[in-house]
């Protein structure tokens, strides 16, 4: 073998041994990241591209090494660790999976209650969940979409949040817009505060139209709509409505004081309830009593409504 020769596999080795050294010393080199972090679906380089909109230090070269790694998994990644190396974080995001639990809100729930629950099943601090929550939404209700939610354990106040934000808010969007042709968010929440109502009194789905049209047939005669449901906002949700709290409440959510409705929603609600909301039946109904069957019996005048009254309470 001539000296030009070995002087190409020479400068030909030099060449491997730095990339190699380049290569492990990037994937040594130290980053940051969060406990779990979501990966969706889509090409690896569409991976790279969202992580590093969520600010991860993750570049193209990223998407060369994970094509040698394996293949990312999509859903929630359990990290485990804020600090890691380069390697570590991507061999986990190609092997390693968050541990889920399931998370119910249930429609007619208030956020109060709910954001109680997430600290209680998933280890997190209420205030800071509340802290985050007033952050990223100017209403104190009606912005979470009622679902069963799947929730890594270990995911930050913060983190969850946004999560359920962005998500419910995307679905809201999409329902107006098949609803209106277009998304108007003061217009939106007007509609989802009378939905809350509609749901907070409805036995049924089948019902919802019904009151709804209870709702605003009150509301064109100038009547009060003195609805019970109304005072089971935030910590209230689930108490009894006295004669004593309809008279010492004196929140806009006294629909026995103050005419209209309540300016925001009283609890989360379901496209049903907001169907209904914008579609009301055709009826001239002015008054509901929830009858034994559990149901609710309608009426036209008060002397009805008094009868209604009697049957269901003899």
């Amino acid at each position: 073998m001539n000296i030009k020769k070995l002087t190409i596999i020479k400068w030909i080795f030099e060449i491997v041994l730095i990339i190699i050294l380049s290569v492990m010393y990037y994937l040594n080199k130290p980053m940051e990241t969060s406990k779990v972090i979501y990966i969706p679906k889509g090409s690896i380089n569409n991976i790279i591209a969202q992580l590093q909109v969520q600010n991860y230090n993750v570049f193209k070269l990223d998407s060369l090494l994970l094509r040698a790694i394996g293949r990312p998994q999509n859903g929630w990644i359990d990290i485990g660790v804020n600090r890691i190396t380069k390697g570590d974080f991507l061999y986990k995001l190609t092997t390693a999976k968050a541990a889920l639990q399931n998370i119910t809100l249930i429609p007619g729930e208030t956020t109060y209650i709910f954001l109680n629950q997430l600290a209680e099943d998933l280890n997190l601090d209420r205030k800071i969940l509340q802290r985050y929550y007033d952050l990223y939404f100017s209403m104190e209700e009606g912005a979470l979409v009622p679902n069963t939610y799947k929730l890594p354990l270990g995911i930050t106040e913060k983190e969850l949040i946004k999560i359920l934000l962005d998500q419910s808010l995307k679905q809201m969007r999409a329902f107006s817009i098949k609803l209106f042709g277009t998304y108007n968010e003061k217009k939106w929440f007007r509609y989802v505060a009378i939905a809350s109502i509609i749901q907070k009194e409805s036995a049924n789905i089948s019902e919802m139209p019904i009151v709804s049209s209870v709702i605003y047939n009150r509301m064109k005669k100038g009547m009060l709509l003195q609805m019970d449901g109304t005072l089971n906002y935030a910590q209230y949700s689930h108490v009894k409505v006295t004669p004593e709290r309809i008279k010492e409440d004196m929140t806009l959510f006294n629909t026995y004081k103050y005419k209209g409705v309540p300016p925001v929603p009283i609890c989360n609600v379901s496209f049903d309830a907001i169907k209904a909301a914008v579609f009301p039946a055709k009826t001239d109904y002015l008054y509901f009593m929830k009858s034994k069957s559990g149901t609710h019996d309608f009426a036209c005048n008060y002397s009805t409504h008094l009868s209604n009254i009697k049957r269901a309470t003899k």
